[in-house]
């Protein structure tokens, strides 16, 4: 491989965020930010062996039919790659062992917690411990919300951050977890990345709006052990320059970089420095 950082976001069957998810990887100094259909990777025209940074991007797979990315992580965990013998699912296990980065994204995020992506407690990153479901308010959420990030968390993407204020836009983004055990495991090593918090206290809540979906222990992103994989619900790649910002005509003090842009930053500078 090259050395250049290489991206890659995938799309195809509902996605709808790739191409500002691409920018963003662009903008952050990635060398190459190819749009790759799950299709061209199941039908062996690419692989993910030629990239560095995997991108889930947002939409609604499927439709959502069987729940929130229920049908792309069956896809992706089963699916067989043309030509070959092995399966989507061997090439993202060996993404992973070669210690590149994932990032998903809303559905992205959904998809990963669904494939078993995340949490991986143990390392095992192909059993499912943790779901996505429907917002405690029974209604699609489109609002902004202040997040806290834990400074302890192994986390890449979240590095020297200590508050992010992004999107969301979602109508199953409740985080739960199997039992009480997972989310001990959670917590003791700080996989938590991101917390939905109060704009005033800048603490954890579950207090509405502010937790807009109920999520359990107000949770909006988690990472695994290793902080190589990463996925939350609100959209990064929907704040990367100040006019993204709800309030940039008459908020003042904004930076000319959006707070979203700061994850991808980070994401280009650690394979710069850890993997070229």
């Amino acid at each position: 491989m090259s050395k250049q950082v290489r991206a890659i976001v995938i799309a195809g069957n509902g996605t709808n965020c790739e191409r500002e998810v691409a920018h963003a990887c662009r903008l952050a100094g990635a060398d190459v930010a190819d749009i790759v259909y799950v299709a061209e990777l199941l039908a062996g025209r690419a692989s993910l062996d030629d990239y560095h940074f995997l991108n889930l991007a947002g939409g609604f797979l499927d439709g959502d039919d069987l729940g929130s990315a229920k049908a792309g992580a069956n896809r992706l965990s089963y699916a067989a790659v043309k030509g070959s013998s092995e399966t989507l699912s061997d090439q993202l296990q060996r993404f992973i062992a070669d210690g590149k980065l994932i990032m998903g994204v809303c559905n992205g995020f959904q998809l990963m917690v669904k494939m078993g992506l995340l949490p991986a407690l143990g390392g095992d990153y192909r059993s499912q411990s943790a779901t996505l479901t429907f917002n405690d308010g029974g209604r699609f959420e489109d609002r902004w919300c202040t997040l806290k990030v834990d400074p302890a968390s192994p986390c890449v993407f979240t590095r020297e951050l200590e508050e992010l204020y992004l999107p969301v836009r979602h109508g199953e983004g409740k985080f739960v977890v199997a039992d009480q055990s997972v989310l001990d495991a959670i917590e003791a090593q700080h996989l938590a990345s991101v917390y939905y918090s109060d704009p005033d206290s800048g603490e954890p809540t579950m207090e509405y709006p502010f937790n807009p979906n109920g999520s359990m222990a107000a949770i909006a992103g988690i990472c695994d052990a290793t902080g190589r994989l990463f996925g939350l619900m609100p959209h990064p790649e929907a704040y990367t320059h100040r006019t993204h910002h709800p309030r940039w005509t008459r908020e003042e003090g904004l930076a000319e970089e959006g707070m979203g842009l700061l994850l991808y930053q980070n994401a280009v500078r650690f394979i710069r420095e850890e993997l070229l």
